[in-house]
């Protein structure tokens, strides 16, 4: 099973290491694509004046008052690299909290959870990386969208490396853009949406709620690498969901696409 999750905005700078090496990530056969977008990335941050500066903001999307991502991203190729688990910080990650797993739950985890990333394409939690700001909405000089650059790269790879599933996709939408499972794998693919319940005037009201959506898919992968889960279906997975206290209803959905499924978050 593979459990996709979208990055975290928030990243922890480390303090100290090598940098990281394109090669040693997973899927090493995506290293020339990943040195393509660093060095753009780098390139365009690299630019001192005000003009330059200006334009990386823009390109990147960032405030004037987030300048210092831009010098930081300038440095990206001999900044001190540390293992993804450690660098991303986010909602997801802090209710995931991977460090403080037992080492049976913490390998599940590592062995499963693939992240999704605007510069480095896909990621295992193992895999060292330096703190950066390139969400995958960004058009690079050259390169042009990342989107469109990584969903060429990524899809050889991926329809490979995710071939038996079953897939638990609990990507963002900009994230998901950037590698759908396509034929019998899109069978095998659970995508999950995260709703919060509340009554409004007697009756139940759902809605999208971002802390709650995050946080909700970070405490998902944790039970289930507490649990040891291994199923080898999504009929499976959604039972081990089930067993675990969640509430997972499925949505219908046309023929060959992901099953959809809806879990819930009442409040109390």
């Amino acid at each position: 099973m593979l459990i996709l999750l979208p990055p975290s905005e928030g990243k922890t700078a480390p303090a100290a290491g090598a940098p990281a090496e394109p090669a040693e990530l997973w899927l090493p056969r995506l290293a020339p694509a990943r040195r393509r977008v660093l060095s753009k990335l780098v390139a365009l941050c690299r630019r001192t004046s005000a003009r330059g500066v200006a334009d990386s903001l823009a390109v990147l999307g960032l405030s004037a008052a987030q300048h210092a991502e831009v010098a930081r991203n300038a440095g990206l190729a001999t900044a001190p690299a540390a293992p993804a688990a450690q660098v991303y910080s986010g909602v997801l990650y802090e209710a995931l909290a991977p460090a403080g797993l037992a080492p049976p739950a913490r390998a599940w985890v590592d062995e499963r959870a693939v992240v999704f990333s605007g510069l480095w394409g896909v990621l295992r939690l193992t895999d060292r990386i330096p703190a950066y700001r390139c969400s995958v909405g960004v058009s690079l000089p050259v390169l042009g969208g990342l989107t469109a650059y990584w969903k060429k790269a990524l899809s050889p790879a991926l329809d490979r490396a995710a071939a038996d599933g079953p897939v638990l996709d609990l990507r963002s939408g900009a994230y998901a853009a950037m590698w759908a499972p396509s034929g019998a794998l899109a069978g095998r693919t659970a995508t999950v949406r995260v709703l919060h319940e509340r009554i409004v005037g007697g009756e139940p009201r759902r809605s999208v709620v971002s802390h709650f959506n995050k946080a909700t898919k970070g405490r998902l992968v944790r039970s289930l690498a507490e649990a040891g889960a291994r199923p080898a279906s999504v009929d499976e997975l959604l039972a081990a969901l089930r067993d675990l206290k969640y509430t997972a209803e499925e949505r219908p959905v046309a023929a060959g696409r992901p099953r959809q499924v809806d879990v819930i978050v009442r409040e109390l």
